[in-house]
């Protein structure tokens, strides 16, 4: 089955909802791609150098989605997974601007 965009990031009244699935202590900080889940859906796959203590990985996270997706840290927050790879992310903003931002990443 084809992955894309559409199954992992939904438009919502206040902005995205974005499934995303983190790998910590990776060698390089990045936005992988998409990935097909067991469910059937689809998540972001972002790779950062943090460890995952203490919400570090978290915040390594949450900084490099606000650069790559050119919205500001405090709009991006964890919704649920906090402690887990597979993490559900809301972005307040207009979703019509933030959607093409988050496939141009993909992209790159």
């Amino acid at each position: 089955m084809a992955v894309d965009l559409a199954q992992a990031a939904k438009a919502e009244a206040a902005g995205v909802r974005v499934a995303v699935r983190i790998t910590p202590k990776a060698r390089r900080d990045g936005v992988e791609g998409l990935a097909e889940t067991v469910n059937g859906g689809a998540e972001i796959r972002v790779s950062v150098t943090a460890v995952p203590e203490d919400g570090k990985a978290n915040r390594a996270l949450i900084k490099l989605l606000s650069k790559a997706w050119g919205v500001p840290k405090t709009a991006i927050s964890i919704v649920a997974g906090e402690t887990d790879r597979h993490k559900i992310l809301s972005i307040s903003g207009e979703p019509e601007r933030i959607l093409p931002r988050i496939a141009q990443s993909l992209s790159e």
